[in-house]
């Protein structure tokens, strides 16, 4: 994975960039360098160092890094996210001269062209924006904070709502959805080969009284997952499936997704880039499957084929001005940059292990 430096570098083929569109989430802003490592040293002198490389890496890099940036738009569904995020960027231009101008606003990806809209700005009309990075999933904000219910190692309410004003919960799901729903969920999104006794068994607690907070379902997993499945940790890992595949199903993530991606594609000036951090493969399917509709090309197509010479003249000069491009695919739309996405190194993963399924992909407009 990327470093902030280099995925705010990479955005932008342009020389004088309009807008970097940015999830402001405040510890998912790349997460790929938020949390340190136990196998790091623990000395005073390098956890004031990480403590100091974490401050850089949230959205201040982008602008600190980029001052001919003109215009900086967060969108998060998460109010505290958001806040949080607007008082840590207010910061950054009280410390420096800029004229960029920051909107922060809450509302979802999919929502970007009513939102470019609303900031009432001329330049930000339709197909004008430069860069545009999504950072997907959950904060480490989310993750750590038990009331939200995303994990799995504390108690708190089924709750799992990205957006607190959304009212479908993960309680709602597991107490009164059709059984045959809660197992498709857990199959298709969980990804969870023990789907059908599972889904009997939360079929069976409604008749109990039902489940109402994450204990109560983490004692179904447990009860439920065979012992020689990895002891502790094999039903943890049961439960980190189940509690993902409820996270997808309360938010619409999916369909969110595939419908975020073509609105902020539409919104590319061409030459414009769209950067995708995902964490799990359903994402990385969709954003993989969605660049390639989009571009109207073929995973097995080659470089060579049907591009024109204007088209191969442009590929060659972006590997050739940019070293982290290796195989790209070209279509009629766009070309895609990343024919295999861009993965953490292993300092990365030393710095923050939550980063060790990211996985970064970035399409360029024509």
């Amino acid at each position: 994975m990327a470093t902030i430096s280099k995925i705010s570098s990479l955005l932008f083929s342009s020389s004088k960039p309009k807008l970097i569109h940015h999830i402001l989430s405040p510890s998912s802003n790349l997460r790929t360098l938020t949390t340190a490592s136990s196998r790091i040293t623990k000395t005073k002198k390098t956890e004031a160092a990480l403590a100091k490389e974490k401050r850089r890496t949230r959205s201040d890099k982008v602008i600190r890094g980029h001052p001919e940036l003109k215009y900086f738009v967060g969108m998060d569904v998460d109010p505290v996210g958001r806040d949080t995020a607007q008082s840590r960027i207010s910061s950054v231009l009280d410390d420096r001269e800029s004229s960029v101008k920051v909107f922060t606003v809450l509302r979802n990806f999919r929502h970007i062209k009513s939102v470019l809209r609303g900031t009432g700005e001329e330049h930000l009309g339709a197909a004008s924006i430069d860069g545009i990075l999504m950072d997907l999933g959950m904060s480490s904000m989310q993750v750590d904070d038990p009331q939200r219910g995303f994990s799995v190692l504390g108690d708190g309410p089924l709750d799992m709502r990205m957006d607190p004003q959304a009212s479908l919960k993960a309680e709602d799901i597991l107490n009164s959805w059709p059984d045959t729903e809660v197992g498709r969920i857990l199959r298709d999104y969980g990804e969870e080969s023990n789907w059908r006794t599972l889904q009997k068994k939360i079929v069976l607690a409604r008749l109990e009284g039902g489940l109402h907070s994450t204990t109560d379902l983490l004692d179904l997993i447990q009860r439920v997952t065979p012992g020689m499945k990895g002891g502790r940790q094999g039903w943890i890992k049961t439960a980190t499936r189940v509690f993902q595949a409820l996270r997808i199903a309360v938010n619409d993530e999916l369909k969110t997704l595939e419908d975020s991606l073509y609105s902020c594609f539409d919104c590319l000036a061409p030459g414009g880039r769209l950067a995708v951090i995902s964490f799990h493969s359903l994402e990385d399917r969709i954003v993989k499957q969605t660049f390639l509709n989009i571009i109207k090309g073929n995973e097995d197509m080659g470089e060579g084929e049907s591009c024109n010479s204007d088209l191969r003249k442009m590929i060659d000069e972006i590997k050739e001005k940019e070293a982290w491009i290796r195989q790209v695919m070209p279509g009629s739309n766009g070309i895609i940059l990343t024919k295999r996405p861009i993965t953490p190194s292993e300092d990365e993963e030393n710095l923050n292990r939550r980063s060790r399924s990211a996985k970064l992909r970035v399409i360029q407009k024509l």
